[in-house]
């Protein structure tokens, strides 16, 4: 009798365990505030590319040789009735024409609002009125193990809805390169090509990332999939709506994951926190007090072990903001108020403005922060913020590059870019650059004619 009464009650365990998670009204409010996108761009003829300056030189005009056009697809989530939605940058970047179809099959045309490599969130809007939109929930209360939907459209196929559960969090899968933002978080759902740019929502049904890759070696599921979380995604929608560009904001600090080995080369004796292997002059955490050897535990009371947890927790705030920096130093536990800083070590905003557009190049651009500066080992250059109509755009080079000398000059700013610009020879241009990871140089030669 005890047995079955026992049996029983465990039954009814796993059954009352199995009612809790009920993904029907999560998925209810996500499918139609999921939408499908398709891309089109433009890209050059090979051929022309390759041969376009030897064969201006012969017949002293170019020769003209029809664009290709490809064909893009991925996801989007509808953020609010009046048609604003967010994706990753990658699926909309150079696109010359964005479809949005909507879960009840109508559809929009759409403009982009804002897009940023280094996060690889972009902003997008449709006209409309009306629309069914999901909310932003908070990532930071994410925890591992909850279960989570992802939703959006893998493969063409329309309003696909997949579970898993939170796999880890603060992930770093190196894809968006140096001085990017990269705190995935991991999950089990299934996601494919097209999912990019989809929603990861829990069992409420609120947005807590925005889909953006899969660790795979075939190019489609195998178990690893991986989100923006929401927190970053949110302000990084804010500041495009709010300054017209990402407001990023920087500790100013070179920060070091404690290993063993680092921990016996530095006398530690811990293995929590991050190490801060070197302090930025005239950066946030100097002027707050924090030094080299110290130990970051916590930003905001939010626990930071990694460097991408850092990097994480960082990127939700904006210079001028103030958080509570919980530091190990020695034996004793510090707390600093340190108010971040921008790119060039102050505490202003920095609006859409203080970044330039050249006409001759096509291009949008920004000068270097501290941080990629250490990354790729330079002290000048330009970041490619946007490609748009241009040589850079009928060479078919997206925005993954920083430039650095330009006719044989190094350039930081608007200014010494516009001079090196007007110092070339028989309206050669020469443009040296690197990719945003810095694993390659690429130099880059046309005719301004």
């Amino acid at each position: 009798m005890k047995k079955t009464l026992f049996l029983i009650w465990i039954m009814c365990v796993a059954l009352v365990g199995k009612a809790q998670v009920d993904f029907t009204v999560a998925a209810e409010k996500s499918v139609n505030a999921v939408v499908h996108i398709r891309t089109e761009i433009v890209t050059s003829n090979t051929y022309y590319d390759f041969f376009g300056s030897f064969l201006e030189q012969i017949y002293g005009n170019r020769i003209q040789v029809p664009d290709n056009v490809s064909v893009g697809f991925g996801s989007g989530v509808v953020i609010s009735s009046d048609g604003y939605i967010v994706t990753n940058n990658h699926v909309v970047e150079g696109a010359r024409k964005i479809e949005v179809t909507f879960n009840d099959k109508h559809k929009r045309e759409a403009e982009v609002v804002g897009t940023d490599p280094t996060t690889d969130i972009a902003l997008i809007k449709v006209d409309a009125q009306d629309l069914e939109y999901l909310t932003f929930g908070d990532s930071d209360k994410v925890r591992v193990g909850e279960w989570v939907l992802a939703v959006g459209n893998p493969f063409n196929l329309t309003s696909t809805v997949t579970a898993g559960i939170v796999s880890a969090k603060a992930r770093n899968i190196n894809i968006l390169g140096a001085g990017t933002i990269e705190s995935f978080i991991q999950t089990d759902a299934a996601v494919n090509p097209g999912n990019s740019g989809g929603a990861l929502v829990n069992t409420s049904g609120d947005l807590i990332g925005i889909n953006a890759a899969i660790a795979s070696r075939t190019g489609s599921y195998e178990g690893y999939s991986f989100a923006i979380p929401s927190n970053i995604a949110k302000k990084v929608v804010e500041d495009f709506l709010l300054y017209g560009s990402l407001q990023r904001a920087y500790l100013g600090i070179a920060p070091a994951e404690i290993t063993e080995e680092l921990a016996k080369q530095k006398n530690l004796n811990v293995m929590t926190g991050v190490y801060v292997d070197d302090v930025y002059e005239g950066g946030a955490a100097q002027k707050a007090g924090i030094k080299n050897g110290d130990i970051i535990l916590s930003i905001n009371d939010i626990t930071v072990d990694t460097r991408t947890q850092l990097i994480g927790a960082i990127g939700q705030f904006r210079p001028g903001d103030k958080v509570v920096v919980k530091v190990l130093r020695g034996e004793n536990e510090r707390d600093f108020n340190v108010t971040l800083a921008n790119m060039h070590g102050t505490e202003s905003i920095i609006k859409g403005g203080d970044r330039f557009y050249n006409e001759q190049l096509g291009l949008v651009l920004e000068p270097l922060s501290q941080e990629m500066k250490k990354a790729i080992k330079t002290n000048y250059g330009l970041r490619i913020v946007e490609v748009k109509d241009g040589v850079f755009k009928r060479k078919g080079l997206n925005n993954d590059y920083i430039i650095l000398v330009v006719n044989n000059q190094k350039v930081s700013s608007e200014k010494e870019l516009n001079a090196a610009l007007k110092n070339s020879r028989n309206g050669k241009i020469r443009i040296e650059m690197t990719d945003v990871s810095s694993e390659f140089m690429t130099i880059f030669e046309f005719y301004d004619r």
